[in-house]
């Protein structure tokens, strides 16, 4: 199998690299986090700007037609610079949602602002109850003349407090864990009786908890066909997977040097720390987990357009899997050999850690994902 990029994909990788290394350094970071929305919109126009907010798309859509390769090109780059600006929420999850599940009507109108960084959108599914469950949707939406009204409560909804539309999953029929029955709206996030209550999360992304009460949207709000809504948001969150997989390996990456970096400048008994056979044994070991990490990365990459549900599926689970253990590996080690100062607040290593923690929990955690792989019958096969 041919793992070289193309020339198109090394002119991303170059061009995304050098702008992570140039404009989101540590105290960069530190500044776009304090800004009111918790990342800066100065690099997110930066980024409509090179095009990374359209790479996802078909060029009929106005996009550029870009596949999993070049999504995960640009996570394992925002990864390393610990990005805070909602591009996973908006182009990855939603950005997929409607290119996968909108109508001609509802990609024109809305894909065009999303590309040229206008549009900010959120993904509305989890629930109080549901934890990894997608199926699990109580919030329910009921026809009422020519529209829909939606109730519920919405949970950990990532950058909802600076979406300007949600993607909300609504049941329309069944029971709470029903399979059929979910159907997909969109929701102008300043609409009446959708309320917003924002937090920062710990590695410093923002969130929001969503009510809706009595929200009315019109029927062209219905993303694809009524109560077939899974298999299109179980397609996605792969997708969704695979882009944290590659998040995770340059968060790994880059915590690897800085640990690696401070083996050789800090000293001990009159000596680097790293001079130490057993430090440097440990140091090896990271590099191992994060090489281990890639590895499994490219493999979800590879499957992330596999048309068998239940193989990719399988497939992914597998690779978040190993990037929990390896991104739990990495971030303890990079602490431990940090000492004290790993944790301090000034000490970038413990936000790389930090990192690592909530994307090993995003969409289901290692424990989650090693019982749907058992489930699922076990590792894929070679063949």
């Amino acid at each position: 199998m041919n793992f070289d990029l193309s020339d198109e994909q090394r002119m991303l990788k170059d061009s995304v690299d050098r702008l992570i290394a140039e404009q989101y350094d540590f105290e960069s970071r530190k500044t776009y986090a304090a800004q009111p929305d918790g990342w800066s919109r100065k690099r997110w126009a930066q980024f409509a700007e090179m095009g990374l907010l359209a790479l996802p798309f078909s060029e009929e859509d106005g996009g550029f037609g870009g596949g999993p390769v070049e999504t995960m090109l640009v996570m394992e780059a925002f990864g390393r610079g610990l990005v805070l600006e909602p591009y996973l929420s908006t182009v990855v999850v939603c950005g997929n949602l409607l290119r996968l599940g909108a109508s001609a009507a509802q990609r024109a109108d809305l894909i065009p602002s999303i590309s040229d960084g206008g549009l900010l959108m959120a993904f509305a599914h989890g629930e109080t109850q549901s934890r990894f469950d997608l199926a699990d949707v109580a919030t329910t939406a009921r026809k009422e003349g020519d529209g829909w009204l939606l109730n519920g409560a919405k949970r950990h909804v990532l950058h909802g407090d600076s979406a300007d539309w949600l993607i909300v999953s609504a049941r329309v029929s069944g029971d709470r864990r029903d399979r059929d029955g979910i159907a997909l709206f969109l929701v102008d996030a300043k609409a009446v009786g959708v309320a917003r209550r924002s937090y920062t999360v710990q590695n410093g992304w923002r969130a929001a908890d969503v009510d809706l009460c009595n929200v009315r949207v019109p029927s062209t709000a219905l993303i694809g066909t009524t109560a077939e809504a899974l298999p299109l948001i179980e397609r996605v969150v792969d997708i969704a997977l695979t882009a944290i997989c590659t998040e995770a390996v340059g968060a790994m990456e880059k915590a690897t040097e800085i640990t690696v970096e401070y083996l050789k400048v800090r000293k001990q008994f009159g000596v680097t720390i790293g001079s130490f056979q057993a430090l440097q044994h440990r140091a090896v070991d990271m590099l191992v987990a994060v090489e281990q990490a890639r590895s499994m990365a490219m493999f979800a990459t590879m499957m992330a357009d596999e048309k068998d549900a239940v193989e990719r599926s399988r497939s992914i689970s597998a690779a978040k899997v190993q990037i929990g253990k390896s991104a739990r590996f990495v971030g303890t080690q990079a602490i431990q050999l940090h000492g004290g100062i790993g944790v301090t607040e000034e000490c970038n290593v413990g936000h790389y850690y930090r990192h690592l923690t909530v994307l090993e929990i995003l969409f289901g955690d290692t424990h989650h994902h090693l019982s749907a792989l058992a489930l699922a019958g076990g590792l894929p096969s070679a063949a």
